[in-house]
């Protein structure tokens, strides 16, 4: 619900800037998609001025009181562009990232961080360099180096292995880069994250996860190499097909063997015959379950643990508020298309409790 809020209030101000420039349907554009993701009475009284202007032929501009000037434009007259379309503070966020030397450093946290903590820095960052909003130079990479940086220390493992090995190896590989590409600073770090930055950011501003057709696209690419890789196989013959299928093989023997190092999850939030052991967290009181030798087995920090799992719960619960929406919205628009009242009726009682106690948590 606040991701929307956030992302509906920064439509709201490209739509501005829009305005400022009389590009109307970009203005429009942003407008419509800030009041879908969250209906406000601002961006509909600018929308009302939009589309009054627009049938008018004039542009209106708002000043520093919030109200309305209005200038006409003639056929001919081309507006004025302002420059340059990025200010100082907008320049300085990137120059500041360039000169991080590891993902804490970009995100301006510490070791001890919760992922809470973490995810509260990237969105702060992330709506400062998105490429829609930041059109300062190195604006992208920095975007870019912002999303690698949570999707690395939010996951458990990566950020585990960041903080071993991530200074000697992310500092070789940023140098390596920055020898090939003179970009002023690396990005990955040595840690690529398995989705790109603009899907990061959907995910935390209410765009769900990345679309399955990606995914599946992926699938069929590995797929597609691996066929082309088996046919010419194929055609070689004896000593040389072998040769070929080394690497295939070790990588499946590798495989093999790091799945007897992966630990099991400390906690689900399912019971289960392996996962009998309940607990409860202090702050929402969310149960969650653990191994008969969690006491034995568990060593952190119980704080950070339960952070883990509120974290977790509430993911769960926006992703399925964000399904009853779009589900109830489906409804409306479908009642309003074929004009039936009774299917309105009927998407007016449709019951969305995850949204409800997604908003129950957040009022405590």
């Amino acid at each position: 619900m606040d991701g929307n809020r956030d992302e509906a209030e920064r439509c709201i101000e490209i739509a501005v800037v829009a305005l400022r420039e009389a590009k109307l349907e970009k203005a429009e554009k942003f407008l419509k998609k800030a009041e879908n993701l969250y209906p406000t009475q601002k961006a509909k009284d600018l929308l009302e001025k939009v589309l009054k202007a627009a049938k008018d032929n004039v542009t209106e501009e708002p000043n520093a009181s919030s109200t309305f000037k209005r200038r006409t434009l003639s056929p001919n007259t081309k507006p004025q562009k302002s420059e340059p379309d990025f200010t100082n503070d907008q320049v300085e966020v990137v120059k500041k990232i360039k000169k991080c030397k590891d993902y804490y450093e970009i995100l301006g946290v510490t070791k001890e961080s919760t992922d809470t903590e973490i995810k509260k820095a990237y969105k702060k960052l992330a709506l400062q360099l998105h490429p829609d909003k930041n059109k300062a130079p190195g604006a992208s990479e920095a975007f870019k180096a912002v999303g690698n940086a949570v999707a690395t220390l939010t996951d458990p493992e990566k950020r585990k292995s960041y903080d071993l090995y991530g200074a000697d190896e992310a500092n070789n590989g940023m140098r390596r880069q920055h020898r090939h590409h003179n970009s002023g600073f690396a990005y990955s770090q040595g840690f690529e994250s398995d989705v790109t930055a603009e899907e990061l950011f959907n995910m935390f501003f209410g765009g769900g996860f990345p679309q399955q057709q990606n995914v599946f696209m992926r699938q069929r690419r590995f797929h597609r190499a691996e066929h082309q890789q088996h046919t010419r196989g194929e055609a070689q013959s004896g000593y040389s097909a072998l040769i070929n299928l080394l690497p295939i093989l070790l990588l499946i023997s590798l495989s093999m063997m790091s799945s007897f190092f992966i630990s099991d999850p400390i906690y689900s939030l399912q019971p289960s015959h392996k996962y009998s052991i309940e607990r409860k967290t202090n702050t929402y009181k969310i149960s969650y379950y653990v191994k008969d030798n969690f006491h034995s087995e568990y060593q952190g920090s119980l704080g950070r643990l339960e952070a883990s799992v509120e974290e977790e719960y509430i993911n769960n619960l926006k992703h399925a508020c964000y399904r009853e929406k779009n589900y109830k919205e489906s409804m409306f628009i479908r009642a309003r298309s074929f004009g039936d009242r009774e299917i309105y009726r009927k998407a007016q009682a449709v019951a969305t409790p995850s949204c409800d106690q997604l908003q129950k948590m957040q009022n405590t």
